[in-house]
C-alpha cells in the first residue's frame, strides 16, 4: 500500500516501487523541470511571455511565447540526464537526436511542452504531456524505428497540470499516481495514490462549436448524451476547458468522456486535431492503467502504429462504459 505524503523523489527511488532505476531518475528530472515551467506560467504576464511569437509551427498553428521557452527548457533538461537519446516535440519539425546519450538502456521521449497554450493569455489551466519509450535501434538512421511504435510500447507516460495547484500524474505499467507540488518542501507529494477512473461518469468534454463539422456518428453520440433520460442518468453535463490535460484530469478523477473527433470531409482536422505520439498515446496509456478505455471509435488507441511524427488521430477516452457506448454509435450498433 502506497502511503499519501511521500515525495515523488522518494517514491520513484524506493526499491519497492515497481519501476526501473533509470526510468525513475528520468521522471524525477521531468518533475523538476515542470516546476520551472509552473513558475513561468504563473509569472507569464509579469515577464512579458503572453501572446504569440508570430511564427507558425509544423502543425500550421501559431506558437505562443511560452511554448518555445518551455520546449527549450525541457530539451536542455532531458539532454542533461544522459538518458534520452531522441526527442519528439510538438514544437520541433523533426526529432532531435542526442548522439552522446545513445547508450544501451537510453530512452525516447515525446512531449507537448504546453498543452492548451491558448489558455495562457486568459489565465486558464494548461499542462505538459510526456511519453517515454525504450530506444531500440542504433544511431540516427534508426530514429523512425525508435519513434514510430505502437502506444503499447510506452514504458511510462504522464502529465503535469498547471492549475490552482500544480499536479504531476504518471503511469509506468502498474498504476496511476498523482502528486501535488508542495511549495514548502519544493517537491511533489503523493495526494492521489492508485487513481481508478469510475466505470461511468456524468459529464462529457468536447468542443461543441465544431458540431456542424462532425460526422453523423459523432453528432449522434453527443445528441444522445445531452438528451434527458432519468433511467440512464442523462443528460450528461458538458464541461470543456480547451486543454486536454485539464479536461482529461477531471475525467480521470470523476469519470465520463473526453472526445476530440475527426471532422467530416477532407478538411484540416478530418483525422482529428490531437497528435498521437505526444498527446493521445500517453493519455491513453494513463487512462487504461486507471481502468479506463481509449479509442478512435473503431480502434484501440494503443494499437495504432504511427506512420509520421506529428500524426493526428481522433480520440474518445474516459470511463470504460461511456467509451463502449460511444463506440457502438461509430460501429453502427446504435
Amino acid at each position: 500500500m502506497i502511503s499519501k505524503g511521500i515525495t515523488l523523489t522518494r517514491h520513484l527511488l524506493d526499491d519497492r516501487t515497481p519501476i526501473e532505476g533509470d526510468l525513475g531518475a528520468l521522471l524525477i528530472k521531468i518533475g523538476t523541470v515542470s516546476k520551472l515551467i509552473s513558475r513561468e506560467v504563473n509569472r507569464a504576464a509579469l515577464h512579458g511571455k503572453l501572446g504569440y511569437t508570430g511564427e507558425i509551427n509544423v502543425q500550421g498553428e501559431q506558437i505562443a511565447q511560452l511554448d518555445l521557452w518551455s520546449n527549450d527548457v525541457l530539451v536542455d533538461a532531458l539532454k542533461e540526464t544522459g538518458l534520452v537519446c531522441t526527442m519528439v516535440s510538438e514544437e520541433m519539425e523533426a526529432p532531435l537526436h542526442v548522439d552522446r546519450n545513445c547508450l544501451p538502456g537510453s530512452y525516447v521521449v515525446c512531449f507537448d511542452p504546453v498543452d492548451g497554450s491558448s489558455n495562457i493569455d486568459i489565465n486558464g489551466t494548461v499542462g505538459t504531456i510526456f511519453s517515454v519509450r525504450h530506444r531500440r535501434g542504433h544511431g540516427r538512421e534508426h530514429m523512425a524505428a525508435d519513434i514510430l511504435r505502437k502506444g503499447t510500447e510506452q514504458v511510462a507516460a504522464g502529465y503535469v497540470m498547471y492549475g490552482p495547484s500544480t499536479m504531476f500524474v504518471y503511469a509506468a505499467g502498474h498504476a496511476v499516481h498523482g502528486f501535488t507540488w508542495d511549495h514548502t518542501l519544493d517537491d511533489y507529494v503523493l495526494t492521489h495514490p492508485d487513481i481508478r477512473i469510475p466505470r461511468q461518469g456524468k459529464t462529457y468534454s468536447v468542443n461543441h462549436g465544431n458540431y456542424h463539422r462532425w460526422s453523423e456518428p459523432t453528432r449522434r453520440v453527443v445528441d444522445y448524451l445531452s438528451t434527458p433520460d432519468k433511467a440512464t442518468g442523462r443528460p450528461y453535463s458538458l464541461r470543456y476547458v480547451g486543454s486536454m490535460v485539464a479536461d482529461l484530469h477531471r475525467t480521470l478523477l470523476e469519470g465520463g468522456l473526453f472526445m476530440y473527433p475527426g471532422e467530416a470531409g477532407e478538411g484540416k482536422n478530418a483525422k482529428g486535431k490531437l497528435r498521437l505520439l505526444y498527446e493521445v498515446a500517453p493519455m491513453a496509456y494513463i487512462v487504461e492503467q486507471a481502468g479506463g478505455r481509449a479509442s478512435t471509435g473503431d480502434e484501440r488507441i494503443l494499437d495504432i502504429e504511427p506512420s509520421e511524427y506529428h500524426q493526428r488521430v481522433p480520440i474518445i477516452i474516459g470511463s470504460p462504459d461511456d467509451v463502449i457506448l460511444a463506440e457502438e454509435f461509430y460501429q453502427g450498433k446504435r
